[in-house]
C-alpha cells in the first residue's frame, strides 16, 4: 500500500510562515479578534474557517486557526473544519497534531471528530493510520464507512474497501459512489459497472449515473460512456463535460462539439471542457473563437480558461495575443495560481519571447516540473542551449526531480548546442532519477552524436538499444550520413532498413528521399535512380512543396 511521505513543504505551516495572507481587510478581522478583550465568539472564528474552505484556500482556513491557538484560545468545535483542510493540503504533522489535541481533550471518542481523522489521514494517503482511528472509534455513522472505503480505493487496496462494503448493514448513494468511481479509476470498469448496476432505484440519482459515464469516458471506453449517456433520466453540467473531455482525449473533436452543441444550458465549467478539448487537439484557432464566443455569451472565463487559452497562444506562436491575454489577467483580477504562472512561461518560452518567460519564471515562489520543463524547453527550442543546461542544473539542486520531458529537452539543447559529452553525461543519469529511456531519448541521443559527426558511435548506440529503432531514429542517422558524406556508413544503414519489416516507415517517404539525395550528392546517380523507383514501387509520390523534417543539420 503506497503511502506519501510524512509532511508537505507546500503547508504554510510547515514551511514559510511568512505566507500569511496580505488581504488588509482579513488582516483587521485576525487583528480585531485576537486584541478583543470580550470573549470570543467560537460562532465567529467558524465562519471565518468556513468561508475560507468553501472558497478554496484551505491554507488560510490554517492560519487563521494558528492565529486563534496563539491566543491560548481552545474551541473544540472547529477540529473537524480545521482537519478539513489538512486533507486538503497533505499536511499530515499537522493533522497528527490535531490528532493528539484531540486524545488530551477527550474529544477523539465524538464520532464527528473520529471521522474528521479517518478522512483526513486517508487522504494524506495515511490508510494505516486512518483504519486505527476507524477500528477504535465507540462510534461510527455512514460517512465513517464511505471515508475509510474512500481511502482505501484511493491507496488502491480494491479488496479491503470491498470487505468493508460488504460489512456495511446501510448504504447511501454516497457509497456506491465511492465503489463506483474507486474501482473506474483503477481501470476496473466491468466491476464499476457491476457495482452501478446493483444500484437500488431509489439511490440511483445523477450523481450515481454521471460517475459511470465520468468512469468509461475517463478509460477511453466513449462507446459504453454513450450508452449510459444516452440512458440518463437526467443530465447535470458535468455529465456533459465529462463527455465532452472523453471525446477531445480520443482525438474525436468533432464528436465533442456534436455533444457540446446538444447542451440545454451551458455553464463555465463546459465552455472550459470545450476549449480544452481544441488546445489539446491542436485547434488553436477554434479555442481562441470559443474563447470569445463564451465572453460573448456573458461568461466571465476563470483560471482554467485562461490556461487552455495560453496553451492555444503557445502552440500557434500567437505571442501578441497571448500578451492581451496575459493583461486580462490582471483586469480580471484572476489569481495568479501556479498553473495559470506555469502556462504564462509555456506561453512566453515557445512564442520566443525569453525574457518574459524568465522574469515570471524567477518571480515564482513555487516551481514544480511543469514550469521547469517548459523554461529548459522554451530555452532549448529558441538556441539557448548553455542556459537550458544551466537551469537544468538548478532544477537538479532544487526539490523537484526532472522526468522524462525534461531529459528529452535537455538532450535537444545538447544537440543543437553541440555539447555531446554533457549529454552523454545527461542521458545516464536517467537511471539514477528511476527514469527509463524511451525512444525519443535514444532518437536526441543518435542525433546528438550525429550533429557532431560521430556517425559510428551513433550506429552502435542504435544497434545496442533495448527497442525497436523507429522511423524518427533511422532519420536522425540517415540526416548525420547526408551532412558528412559516409557512403560506408550510409550502406549499413541502408542494409538494416531494408530488413524491417513492410509496416516500419510505412506512409513516409523520407528514408526514400534522403537516401536519394545521398547518393545524387556523391555522383552516384544510378543509386539515385534506383531509389526513386524503389519509392514508387512501394506506392509513395513525392509530396510537392513539402520538405522532409531532418533531425540532423537542421
Amino acid at each position: 500500500m503506497s503511502q506519501i511521505p510524512h509532511g508537505n513543504p507546500h503547508c504554510p505551516l510547515q514551511n514559510n510562515q511568512n505566507q500569511i495572507p496580505s488581504n488588509p481587510k482579513f488582516l483587521k478581522q485576525i487583528h480585531d479578534f485576537c486584541t478583543t478583550t470580550e470573549k470570543p465568539n467560537p460562532a465567529n472564528w467558524s465562519y471565518i474557517i468556513r468561508n475560507h474552505l468553501s472558497q478554496g484556500s484551505p491554507a488560510k482556513a490554517l492560519l487563521v486557526y494558528t492565529r486563534i491557538r496563539r491566543q491560548g484560545i481552545y474551541i473544540l468545535g472547529l477540529l473537524p473544519l480545521i482537519l478539513k483542510a489538512c486533507a486538503s493540503l497533505s499536511c499530515v504533522n499537522r493533522g497528527k497534531a490535531l490528532h493528539a489535541e484531540s486524545i488530551k481533550s477527550g474529544m477523539n471518542s465524538d464520532v464527528l471528530v473520529g471521522t474528521s481523522l479517518v478522512d483526513m489521514y486517508a487522504k494524506c494517503g495515511q490508510v494505516f493510520e486512518s483504519r486505527k482511528v476507524f477500528d477504535y472509534m465507540p462510534e461510527r455513522n455512514l460517512v465513517t464507512w464511505n471515508a475509510m472505503i474512500g481511502g482505501y480505493l484511493r491507496s488502491g487496496d480494491k479488496i479491503s474497501a470491498l470487505f468493508l462494503f460488504e460489512k456495511m448493514s446501510m448504504r447511501t448513494s454516497v457509497t456506491w459512489v465511492e465503489m463506483i468511481d474507486g474501482f473506474a479509476r483503477s481501470g476496473d470498469t466491468v466491476s464499476a459497472r457491476r457495482f452501478f448496476d446493483q444500484v437500488p432505484q431509489e439511490l440511483k440519482n445523477v450523481v450515481v449515473w454521471t460517475v459511470m459515464v465520468d468512469g468509461y469516458s475517463s478509460n477511453g471506453q466513449m462507446e459504453a460512456a454513450r450508452e449510459v449517456f444516452g440512458a440518463m433520466p437526467q443530465r447535470n453540467f458535468f455529465v456533459w463535460s465529462s463527455m465532452i473531455s472523453g471525446y477531445c482525449k480520443k482525438g474525436d473533436v468533432k464528436e465533442a462539439k456534436f455533444i457540446f452543441d446538444r447542451i440545454p444550458v451551458r455553464n463555465l465549467v463546459n465552455w472550459n471542457s470545450m476549449i480544452s478539448g481544441y488546445a489539446q487537439n491542436g485547434f488553436c484557432e477554434e479555442a481562441l473563437n470559443s474563447f470569445h464566443k463564451m465572453q460573448a455569451e456573458g461568461f466571465e472565463p476563470d483560471e482554467f480558461t485562461f490556461v487552455s487559452v495560453l496553451s492555444a497562444c503557445a502552440q500557434s506562436g500567437l505571442l501578441d495575443i497571448g500578451k492581451d491575454i496575459h493583461s486580462m489577467l490582471g483586469h480580471r483580477r484572476i489569481k495568479l495560481s501556479q498553473i495559470v504562472l506555469n502556462a504564462l512561461v509555456d506561453m512566453y518560452a515557445k512564442c520566443g519571447d525569453l525574457m518574459n518567460a524568465r522574469l515570471i519564471f524567477e518571480g515564482m515562489t513555487e516551481r514544480n516540473t511543469v514550469c521547469w520543463n517548459a523554461m529548459i524547453s522554451g530555452l532549448a527550442i529558441h538556441g539557448q542551449c548553455k542556459e537550458a543546461l544551466e537551469l537544468f542544473g538548478r532544477m537538479e539542486d532544487s526539490n523537484e526531480r526532472p522526468d522524462d520531458i525534461t531529459f528529452i529537452s535537455v538532450l535537444l539543447a545538447c544537440a543543437h548546442g553541440g555539447f555531446v559529452d554533457e549529454g552523454i553525461q545527461i542521458f545516464s543519469k536517467m537511471e539514477d532519477y528511476g527514469l527509463v529511456a524511451g525512444i525519443k531519448h535514444f532518437g536526441c541521443v543518435v542525433d546528438l552524436y550525429g550533429r557532431a559527426g560521430r556517425l559510428r558511435e551513433a550506429y552502435a548506440l542504435i544497434k545496442r538499444m533495448p527497442i525497436k529503432p523507429n522511423d524518427m531514429v533511422w532519420g536522425a542517422m540517415l540526416g548525420a550520413c547526408r551532412i558528412y558524406m559516409d557512403m560506408e556508413m550510409t550502406e549499413k544503414v541502408v542494409k538494416d532498413i531494408s530488413t524491417l519489416n513492410s509496416n516500419v516507415g510505412s506512409g513516409d517517404n523520407s528514408h526514400y528521399v534522403l537516401l536519394s539525395n545521398i547518393y545524387a550528392a556523391c555522383d552516384r546517380w544510378e543509386k539515385a535512380e534506383r531509389t526513386r523507383i524503389d519509392m514508387i514501387s512501394e506506392g509513395f509520390e513525392k509530396t510537392p512543396a513539402r520538405s522532409s523534417f531532418v533531425p540532423s543539420g537542421t
